[in-house]
């Protein structure tokens, strides 16, 4: 559902993505690993269609990113850090405006259905995003990408900022999404929340993926080894 096929993007003489090679098949998680300015966010971004590839290619359901824009973002939902919602606009009302751009009408006995669906309690639909936190907010991002119907899911640090209980939830709802064969990469610093939701991992640096593993075959202490040997750091 998400490849890259040696994927690079060049920004004058730096390499911010490497020929990148990786597959994200439905109901699986991927998560990339990797200090700022490893490449993860460009990965997202070339994903979206938000820039374009120096070389290499990017795919969504099979289908070439910047030759098919239009279909690709249909199959397409993106959770960023800092989810942009209309903070005047309550929860129903966002989710309702999202769905209607993605061209879906739905009753306020649907609209709600996926709210709940998302974690996000009912005595707050009708609140003000401006009220919400930010798990709250996150929560309303995978009400918008189950009432699109989104095949893939990209998330851009999505836990960052979160408390562990917020943190604990998102991931949990990620696991539902997973379980409904949508595909996740998911760009992350939060090594921790990775081995618990993903099937797979990988660790970026400069750009390039060095390190891979599926995600029940590595220890939260095998991996944090691994990520700081392979970001030089010393433990």
């Amino acid at each position: 559902m998400i490849t890259t096929n040696n994927l690079t993007k060049i920004y004058g003489e730096q390499k911010a993505l490497d020929q990148l090679n990786l597959r994200v098949n439905q109901g699986e998680i991927y998560c990339l690993l990797g200090a700022n300015g490893a490449g993860k966010t460009t990965t997202i971004n070339l994903l979206l269609g938000f820039i374009k590839p120096t070389s290499g290619i990017a795919l969504i359901d099979n289908m070439s990113v910047h030759q098919n824009s239009q279909e690709t973002k249909k199959k397409l939902a993106y959770i960023p850090e800092n989810l942009m919602l209309y903070s005047s606009l309550t929860a129903i009302e966002n989710l309702d405006y999202f769905s209607g751009i993605s061209k879906k009408e739905f009753s306020k006995s649907e609209l709600e259905t996926f709210l709940i669906d998302a974690g996000l309690q009912k005595e707050v639909f009708n609140k003000r995003i401006s009220t919400f936190s930010k798990g709250m907010r996150q929560k309303v991002g995978i009400a918008i990408a189950l009432a699109k119907d989104a095949k893939a899911l990209l998330l851009d640090e999505p836990t960052s900022g979160l408390d562990p209980k917020a943190s604990n939830e998102f991931g949990l709802l990620l696991q539902k999404l997973c379980k409904k064969g949508v595909a996740t990469l998911m760009a992350t610093h939060d090594l921790f929340r990775a081995k618990e939701v993903a099937t797979s991992i990988g660790i970026m640096k400069d750009g390039k993926l060095k390190e891979q593993f599926k995600g029940d075959k590595i220890s939260l202490s095998k991996l944090e080894k691994v990520y700081l040997n392979t970001m030089d750091y010393k433990s």
